[in-house]
């Protein structure tokens, strides 16, 4: 933090001599959208060839740029779209609004003049992805849904805990590290069946980002990584229908205008059904899931926009009638756009997030019902200055409620009595400023600051312990315990049980080397003030959220990262390369045999450690011809250590405590040493096209037993330290091939077929191995699970 303080004088330097200058400047700003339907579109280049200098349009299709008096060119590029190039006289503030023409397939390829390769490797930004929407339906995935979470597992630094499991770890980091916005609202819980679909519809995404490092300072909250989905806004030039039939669930999504070029309505659907055939092999058990997406904008005027957005989904999970899970997202947002300048672009959200779990459990007879609900607040402004500077800054506040669990009688015979666990609260202030500064031709800086501030808010009771410590140590059989409470306080919701503060800086530089190849680093620091209470390898619905409070410290990250990029040919083929260590502090770990779930003292049962991890990442990518796709590998460690609290003196005996595994480092459930992921697609034609993907994963760290022992006559197997083992190597190969007929071109309706083949040659990958002792024999045997073997799938999309 010292480093930061002695470095603010220099910032506040270099923008005072970007103020100074006295030329007659000019603004040209306006918004770039895409012909066939007025959507906005995110991340458009606008480069100034003369000036060697330009700007791209932020998440609602907005640029501006302020430039000396002149007349100039600009080139207006956008992945897919057809090149834009006008000629300007700049001798007075003007706007200029850009329409872009989607790219045909039979036009011959894009050419990008330098000065737009040069903008993306003079971008101080690094540790980002993005994947189009049209990408991620190419991907092969499992029973041929197109899956915005599978897509980005082919990433490097991104994996998860295999076949069925929920979420996606990002460079070591654990799943509720990952901060999930769609729409800028937070989703807790982006799967769906367990993790075997995600919740995106991809048919309503527009823009996908995934930051893993050099995480902007409008971003907090999670410690590492933030995945931005924005979803469309609505055709509002034609009425538009696209869908899809496939295997195990269909699609629908419907969008159009409400006032034609003003206003525009966008709704989407899915639901599964494979459910519906159980009953004709004499199976009276469910597992479906249904989503919905909705969007409406309005244009005020040139300076005003507003839009509501919303998304709901459900997964419903049952065993006869006697057990039923069900649990989903619900979110909304209100959202107003407003230009206050040519300069000056603002945006106000209002979001309101649920994420709900429940249980039915009949046999027993009770309901079971919990889950977090969030109401944030948040203003953000854009300032472009000039074509130098550029300025984001703004507030936002969450408002948290989180139910750990409720439990109610199903019916009146049962013999279960009401209870509801204990309800938590806590409330989450953030400010920031980020900076995005041109220093000289090769040198261009990010930089920022973020001030976080979570009060845990009171709540109706809360347990008190002997010297506040809610976990105890045994030296003599080296194990933790719970401790009882000594008493029961009654704080009252209106006060505060602990408060936090962190500043948390943010820098990131790129020196460009040549025209062709750039170095950038970059240091973020990030405080996550929420837990998610999970001791498996992938999270389950039934794990809870808990927030920071008097015995729960907010984790705080330090990532540093160094990278090499490259543009070979023209910008046929990028380079990216990156090395990052990450450093985090107050990560939860658990005491042996700890339980969770349902439990109302969760301080007994857990310690605060540390966490750790360190790697190489790199991706060779080819963008243009008939052959695209990419390599991505990863090599990395990641790591956590809990060692044993301050030593005590305790009836005249020496507390001294051993720690989780001796206080020693030891391999998180996520660390894969090698991540290998390739990704071909090739259009043979206007009517064929193929694509494939080949995965191979280090296995995850498990733990088998190590001896075993007789005992009354039973042979029990004893287990060594934590996550030593690991489970065999993780590898398969997808492909697709995707039809689209001739008479496509002749009719309204237009259709493709897409063929798929999941695990092509039939990999038995371990989801688990599980030891127990053969009836027959009388000896202990290992079992190996597998969920999936080959797959084919087949999916009709269509839309008109």
């Amino acid at each position: 933090m010292n480093g930061f303080r002695n470095a603010l004088p220099l910032l506040f330097l270099l923008c005072f001599s970007v103020f100074s200058q006295a030329q007659q400047k000019y603004t040209i700003s306006g918004t770039v959208t895409e012909t066939a339907s007025n959507e906005t579109l995110i991340g458009v280049t606008l480069v100034f060839p003369e000036l060697n200098t330009g700007v791209t349009t932020n998440e609602y299709g907005f640029y501006s740029i302020t430039l000396p008096e002149g007349e100039y060119q600009i080139v207006v590029t956008y992945l897919g779209f057809k090149d834009v190039s006008k000629t300007v006289v700049l001798n007075q503030n003007i706007k200029i609004d850009f329409q872009l023409d989607e790219e045909a397939e039979e036009l011959e390829e894009v050419v990008v003049t330098e000065n737009v390769e040069r903008m993306d490797i003079r971008k101080p930004q690094m540790s980002v992805n993005t994947l189009s929407v049209e990408t991620i339906k190419k991907i092969p995935v499992i029973l041929g849904e197109a899956d915005v979470i599978k897509s980005i597992l082919l990433l490097p630094g991104v994996t998860n805990a295999g076949e069925g499991a929920s979420g996606f770890n990002v460079r070591g980091g654990a799943v509720d590290q990952n901060l999930i916005l769609l729409d800028e609202a937070t989703i807790f819980n982006s799967s769906h069946l367990f993790g075997f679909f995600s919740v995106f519809n991809p048919d309503a995404i527009k823009d996908i980002k995934l930051y893993k490092g050099g995480i902007p300072a409008r971003y907090g909250g999670r410690v590492s990584s933030v995945l931005d989905i924005f979803q469309k806004e609505g055709n509002s030039k034609e009425l538009k229908i696209n869908g899809g039939i496939g295997a195990v669930a269909s699609r629908l999504l419907v969008e159009g205008p409400i006032k034609k070029d003003k206003a525009a309505f966008l709704i989407g659907g899915r639901a599964s059904y494979a459910h519906l055939f159980l009953p004709l092999f004499d199976v009276d058990n469910t597992a479906y899931f249904y989503d919905l997406n909705t969007k409406l904008n309005y244009k005020i005027n040139p300076n005003n926009n507003i839009f509501l957005s919303g998304y709901f989904g459900r997964d419903v999970f049952g065993i006869s009638e006697s057990f039923v899970n069900t649990y989903g997202n619900a979110v909304g947002n209100f959202r107003w756009n407003h230009l206050f300048s040519d300069k000056l672009f603002s945006n106000l959200s209002l979001i309101y997030s649920d994420y709900y779990y429940g249980l039915k459990l009949d046999f027993v007879g009770f309901n079971w019902n919990s889950g977090i609900r969030n109401f944030n607040v948040k203003y953000d402004l854009k300032h472009y200055l000039n074509d130098k500077l550029q300025i984001n800054y703004g507030i936002n506040n969450i408002y948290y409620q989180f139910n750990p669990g409720k439990i109610e009688p199903s019916n009146a015979d049962s013999g279960i009595l009401e209870e509801q666990l204990i309800q938590k609260y806590a409330n989450e202030f953030a400010a920031y400023i980020d900076i995005e500064q041109k220093v000289t031709d090769n040198l261009s800086l990010g930089y920022g600051l973020r001030f976080s501030y979570f009060n845990r808010l009171g709540q109706d009771e809360l347990n008190v312990y002997l010297n506040d410590n809610p976990v105890l140590f045994d030296p003599f059989l080296l194990v933790y315990q719970e401790a009882d409470p000594i008493s029961v306080s009654t704080p009252g919701r209106g006060g505060s049980l602990a408060s936090f503060n962190n500043f948390e800086p943010r820098v990131s530089a790129a020196y460009t080397i040549n025209d062709n190849s750039s170095v950038k680093a970059s240091y973020t620091r990030l405080a996550q003030y929420l837990h998610l209470l999970s001791n498996t390898s992938s999270p389950t619905p039934l794990d809870v959220w808990t927030p920071s409070g008097p015995f729960v410290k907010p984790q705080i990250l330090d990532q540093y990262a160094f990278g090499y990029f490259r543009n070979i040919k023209g910008g046929d083929y990028t380079v990216e390369s990156e090395v990052f260590y990450k450093d985090i502090q107050n990560r939860i770990d658990y005491i042996d045999g700890a339980n969770l779930i349902a439990n109302n003292a969760i301080e007994q049962v857990i310690l605060n450690g540390e966490a750790r991890a360190y790697g190489l990442e790199f991706l060779l990518r080819k963008n243009e011809g008939k052959f695209q796709g990419w390599l991505a590998y990863t090599l990395s460690k990641s790591e956590q250590r809990t060692p044993g609290r301050a030593p005590f003196v305790d009836n005249g005996r020496s507390n001294l405590e051993s720690g989780i595994n001796f206080g020693e480092w030891y391999n998180t459930p996520y660390d894969k040493t090698h991540d290998v992921s390739v990704f071909a697609s090739y259009d043979l034609n206007n009517k064929w096209s193929f694509n494939t993907n080949f995965v191979y994963q280090t296995g995850q760290p498990t733990n088998y037993p190590i001896g075993q022992f007789e005992f009354q006559g039973l042979t029990v197997p004893y287990y060594g330290l934590r996550n030593q083992q690991r489970l065999p190597d993780y590898h398969r190969i997808d492909i697709s091939a995707t039809l689209t007929p001739k008479k496509n071109e002749t009719r309204k309706v237009k259709g493709e077929w897409v063929f798929s083949v999941y695990n092509l040659y039939n990999r038995r990958n371990a989801a688990s191995i599980n030891f127990r002792r053969n009836q027959d024999t009388g000896v202990n045997e290992a079992i190996r699970t597998s969920i999936f073997g080959i797959v084919p799938a087949v999916t009709y999309n269509f839309k008109f």
